[in-house]
């Protein structure tokens, strides 16, 4: 038969002669089923539709049903991987902030060189009355952190960062206020988060302990507050924190600053500078961002979780486009049926990557419905962890992509196979 001023024996010509079709369709096993997913209907020259070779590509991929399973476990455990170890950075990240963040106040004062909210040393006193008089300030409270010993109902000793701020630096900072809402605060009282209530044996309102020495009874168990610096936060009101913690008179580690409202807060941030040259001023996203870039950079644990996230990403991604790409080379046989068929080239071109976005869409569907319990599930021991609602969304279109660019690169395999070779022994 005669083809474009070539012979060749196993290819039909456009519209297709019954006879040489059904010579071809019992020609092996392989071209008998492809030809049965093709479903007849010899196009007569025409293309065929997109709808078409979707269906093709959905029926390729549950003929061989195992191959299916094993690739789709594939994607599934990639975007799992990939999911899980992004939580766990993105948590860290913001945990290293919280406390700044759950403030009211627009604007921090620390002492220079203090890169984080856990590295603090003390203010003097006076610093507090000269940003009282900068103008445009309504409020300044103030905070005092740093390391204790909680001596536990048994006897036992830990390590805790003891907290203690002013009424009114923030509706969301913890504070053992008597009422639960506001208002007064409870004296010798601290908070503990649910997270580390068993290690400081504090799981219950009213358990009695000692912060160097000096009694402290739990008032409540809070929520979202879990540390991540290796020892519990411990909550409590300003004037207690001084007390634990031996500090001068009127000394804080911090002053949260709040402005008057629509006050320019970069100028106000230049006056406060002015006034106190021998501080640090920070707007409050400022000192936001540096203390998530000090735990994260210049910290062994943040460096490791970054690597750990950036490299799970990568063996996802990996692993991701290796099984595509292998699915679709153990699918030669049914492309060369195709085109012994006389299907086009852009029909070949259509069903390899709609197999190759089936596959990574069910998989990143399974992955991310796996990846939502365990999170919820690792949260009971590590309590920072967070999933944002945009990370499964940007996991599951990387991993689409890079289903679609592997299949680009097994098209050309695809559609450079010879037909003659479905009928080779």
């Amino acid at each position: 038969m005669r083809s474009g001023g070539r012979t060749d024996s196993w290819a039909p010509a456009g519209g297709g002669d019954e006879r040489q079709k059904k010579a071809l369709l019992a020609e092996g096993v392989g071209a008998t089923r492809t030809a049965r997913r093709w479903r007849s209907g010899w196009p007569g020259g025409l293309l065929p539709k997109a709808p078409r070779s979707m269906r093709l590509a959905w029926r390729n991929l549950c003929h061989d049903r195992l191959r299916f399973i094993v690739t789709i476990v594939g994607v599934a455990f990639s975007v799992f991987l990939m999911i899980f170890q992004g939580s766990l950075l993105f948590g860290f990240i913001k945990a290293a902030s919280r406390v700044i963040d759950v403030s009211d106040g627009e604007i921090w004062i620390s002492a220079r060189g203090v890169p984080c909210f856990e590295c603090s040393t003390p203010l003097p006193s006076r610093f507090r009355e000269i940003a009282m008089g900068t103008p445009g300030v309504t409020a300044v409270q103030r905070i005092a952190a740093g390391s204790a010993v909680w001596q536990k109902p048994s006897g036992m000793r830990q390590i805790v960062y003891v907290v203690g701020a002013e009424p009114g630096v923030g509706g969301d900072f913890p504070l053992p206020y008597l009422n639960g809402a506001g208002g007064a605060v409870e004296v010798e009282a601290v908070l503990v988060d649910r997270s580390n209530a068993a290690m400081l044996e504090a799981a219950a309102r009213g358990v009695e302990g000692e912060i160097n020495r000096r009694k402290a009874r739990v008032n409540h168990v809070i929520d979202g507050f879990g540390s991540f610096i290796g020892y519990p936060y411990l909550f409590t009101n300003y004037w207690d924190a001084v007390s634990y913690l031996e500090l001068g008179p009127e000394e804080a580690q911090f002053l949260v600053v709040q402005a008057a409202p629509g006050y320019d807060l970069k100028g106000l941030q230049r006056d406060l500078q002015v006034r106190l040259p021998e501080v640090r001023v920070w707007r409050r996203e400022e000192f936001s961002r540096r203390a998530q870039v000090y735990w994260i950079v210049q910290t062994g644990a943040g460096s490791a979780l970054m690597t750990a996230a950036l490299l799970g990403f990568i063996v996802g991604l990996v692993i991701v486009s290796q099984t595509i790409y292998a699915t679709t080379m153990e699918n030669l046989e049914e492309f060369a049926t195709l085109k012994a068929l006389g299907a086009s080239r852009r029909y070949i071109q259509g069903v390899v990557p709609s197999q190759a976005l089936i596959s990574g869409l069910l998989g990143s569907t399974i992955g991310t419905a796996i990846t939502i319990p365990m999170v919820e599930i690792i949260r009971g021991s590590v309590a920072w962890v967070r999933m944002p609602w945009w990370l499964p969304l940007v996991i599951t279109c990387a991993s689409l992509l890079m289903c679609a660019m592997a299949s680009v690169v097994s098209v050309r395999k695809a559609v450079a196979v010879e037909p003659a070779r479905v009928f080779r022994a």
